[in-house]
């Protein structure tokens, strides 16, 4: 069996709103043929077992998601990557999408090879056919990517943590992992296209988070719902540090607010199967790119987009996303400015529609919501809205975890 190269399974999206990233949707899924023959070459070729974080990325790659990529980056994609935030034909790309390997694999194997791609339980998802095969240097990759070498970042103690030999090459998956348990939610870029298309929405702004939505997260949707057609809220499910909200509070959490707070019909809420790079402004670029895969034509930019600590600018993630020429782009980035509840406003504002001080603005961090939730007091509704603070309170309890 050859893998397609030549974009074969790419899908349609003639008459959609916007065009996927590099001009076609990938699609990188086995028919019931080739699922075959790649289950058959399986058994007679080297096995790469994928952490889940990369597990996701394969997911993601196979579904479309990160168009135009067709499998994992070669070594000199990634160094295009890291130098110009471009791929070598020129089009936008921020981040690397690797697969490392041991060292002994990588020399085993030569360029036209293949190699399985298994979970760590050694369950078949795929196959990969080397393109290129080769050392790598992490810690650079590292610095290049994260713009530090501090393992108190979790995208570098990640990156530092792998070997530094990657594989790069066109996949062809078999039916998609799931590693997840919102299979009803995990609507791939051509379904949303689909939903889209069957709601008539011609302008939709798509929402990144990892963390419940609060009244200030709220406010800047419904900014932006004020100037398009619909709003995908789109929670990043894959891997989160250790102190992150679990995915299946936070999507309880939606859910609630969702149908509480906001217009059914011009609202949909999937989820991206993707892992939490903490890489700051090359993330909010990455994401970026990804919504318009999935057929959104605007992208909500706010505070420390993707950021962890204080590593990164207030709005550096702003100023690199609006560096890029929009055309090339080929989605508009929506950037808001930090919102806050002003009691003497009496509403949602931020520092561009509010003149009274700090004093009387409600803002809290994501340090100080665990320490009340920990110690029983119910956030502020200025803060958050109580279903989703009693709602919180209550899995807190329940599951017994820090949340």
């Amino acid at each position: 069996m050859n893998l397609p190269r030549n974009d074969t399974h790419a899908t349609s999206t003639e008459g959609d709103p916007i065009q996927p990233h590099g001009g076609r949707l990938v699609h990188r899924i086995a028919d019931e043929v080739e699922a075959a023959a790649i289950r058959d070459q399986a058994a007679r070729v080297p096995s790469v077992t994928l952490e889940p974080r990369f597990l996701s990325d394969l997911d993601l790659i196979a579904i479309g998601a990160l168009s135009p990529l067709r499998g994992f980056m070669t070594r000199a994609e990634v160094e295009s990557v890291l130098e110009t935030l471009r791929l070598p034909d020129g089009t936008i790309f921020s981040l690397p999408v690797i697969l490392p390997v041991a060292e002994a694999i990588g020399r085993s194997v030569q360029a036209g090879d293949r190699v399985a791609l298994r979970d760590e339980k050694g369950s078949l998802h795929g196959i990969l056919e080397v393109e290129d095969s080769g050392p790598i240097d992490q810690s650079a990759l590292a610095e290049r990517a994260f713009g530090t070498l501090s393992l108190q970042h979790p995208g570098v103690a990640n990156a530092l943590a792998q070997p530094g030999w990657i594989l790069g090459g066109p996949i062809l998956a078999l039916a998609r992992p799931r590693t997840h348990s919102f299979a009803s939610r995990d609507l791939e870029p051509r379904a949303t296209r689909a939903a889209f298309r069957e709601r008539g929405w011609k302008t939709i702004v798509a929402f990144q988070t990892r963390n419940p939505i609060h009244r200030a997260h709220e406010y800047i949707q419904k900014c932006a719902l004020e100037a398009v057609d619909g709003l995908l809220v789109h929670p990043l499910v894959g891997e989160t540090k250790g102190d992150d909200i679990p995915a299946e509070i936070r999507m309880r959490c939606y859910e609630t607010l969702l149908e509480l707070y906001y217009p059914r019909e011009r609202v949909l809420l999937g989820v991206l199967p993707a892992a939490m790079r903490y890489a700051g402004p090359r993330e909010a670029v990455f994401h970026a790119l990804i919504r318009r895969n999935y057929g959104c034509t605007h992208f909500i930019v706010g505070r420390d987009h993707a950021g962890v600590g204080s590593f990164y600018g207030t709005y550096a993630a702003q100023e690199l996303i609006r560096s890029f020429d929009p055309r090339d782009l080929g989605i508009v980035p929506l950037c808001f400015e930090n919102s806050f509840f002003c009691r003497t406003c009496g509403s949602m504002a931020s520092a561009r529609t509010c003149p009274h001080p700090p004093a009387v603005h409600v803002s809290l961090s994501g340090t100080k919501v665990r320490e009340m939730l920990r110690g029983g007091d119910m956030p502020p509704p200025e803060f958050t809205r109580p279903e989703v603070a009693r709602l919180l309170m209550e899995l807190y309890v329940d599951l017994g975890q820090g949340i």
